[in-house]
């Protein structure tokens, strides 16, 4: 075996699994407060990536300004969408809201669309070309860069939830809402910024899976992966949505490199079935008992 092919390709999984964790952990806040299983968080992450081209391509703004205004219009779009969609369907079946979250999904590729088209685009060069190499082992600067960029947000969402009032108050909801709301929190603000962080986080992870494979109204299958990134680490667990999704990123790449790209998909879902059936409630999952 060529171990610098293999450890390349170990390298490129890694930045691509960090990705996953990235939009993962956008995931796992919105179900951790609300228990909803947002199935729109591909197209969430689409739509953030097509803000930052509408700021950076097309009016041509500073990569700074494009960046904060594509955080900021994300982060609106979720408060938006849970806003008008999500807080109305509380209390509803779980499947009905899990149906919302997939009109929604559909509603935000027409947009798309409609607005930019549904031709590929390609975002302007704004990281650094040159080549990475780790010792004799060559990563692409895109992967590497992306790969950095996701560790240092997950870094600061796992220190926001630690120590900030807010990150504080999710935990609290995320664990019990009744004795949330009897300790003055505001839940349904709550509601609000779990929405808001997750849509800021999807943005960020947009724009890079945009800056390394382009844009396009099918961006939106990446959250197909993430989807199995979280029910494999566990819906509720940010730790698990980390382990699971650089797993995923690892697994995806070996199985592209040496057995071609039609395999990866079918390898993600060969994972997925042998967790389920180990461990129903992910690798680090919350074991829910339900007594009769």
């Amino acid at each position: 075996m060529d171990w610098l092919f293999f450890f390349e390709v170990v390298l490129a999984g890694i930045g691509g699994g960090a990705l996953y964790a990235l939009a993962g952990i956008a995931f796992v806040i919105i179900y951790k407060a609300t228990r909803v299983v947002n199935l729109a968080i591909g197209e969430m992450l689409m739509m953030g990536a097509y803000f930052f081209l509408t700021f950076f391509a097309i009016l041509e703004l500073p990569l700074w300004a494009a960046v904060v205004l594509a955080l900021v219009s994300g982060a609106a779009l979720g408060g938006v969408i849970e806003r008008l969609a999500i807080r109305p369907m509380l209390g509803e079946d779980p499947i009905s809201v899990f149906m919302v979250t997939v009109g929604l999904g559909s509603i935000m590729v027409g947009l798309v669309e409609i607005i930019w088209t549904a031709d590929q685009r390609r975002l302007p060069e704004f990281m650094p070309s040159e080549p990475i190499f780790l010792g004799e082992a060559f990563i692409s600067s895109k992967v590497f860069y992306g790969f950095l960029i996701a560790l240092a947000l997950v870094i600061l969402v796992v220190c926001i939830f630690r120590y900030w009032r807010g990150g504080v108050a999710l935990r609290a909801t995320a664990s019990d809402q009744g004795a949330a709301y009897a300790m003055g929190i505001n839940v349904p603000r709550v509601f609000s910024l779990a929405w808001v962080a997750a849509a800021a986080l999807a943005t960020v992870a947009g724009i890079v899976v945009g800056a390394i494979g382009g844009l396009s109204s099918s961006m939106g299958v990446f959250g197909l992966s993430v989807l199995v990134v979280v029910i494999v680490g566990g819906l509720d667990s940010v730790v698990g949505a980390m382990a699971a999704g650089l797993l995923i990123g690892v697994l995806e790449a070996l199985a592209g490199a040496f057995l071609g790209g039609e395999y990866k998909l079918l390898t993600t879902f060969i994972v997925l079935v042998v967790v389920l059936m180990l461990r129903p409630y992910g690798l680090f999952g919350t074991r829910e008992i339900e007594r009769l």
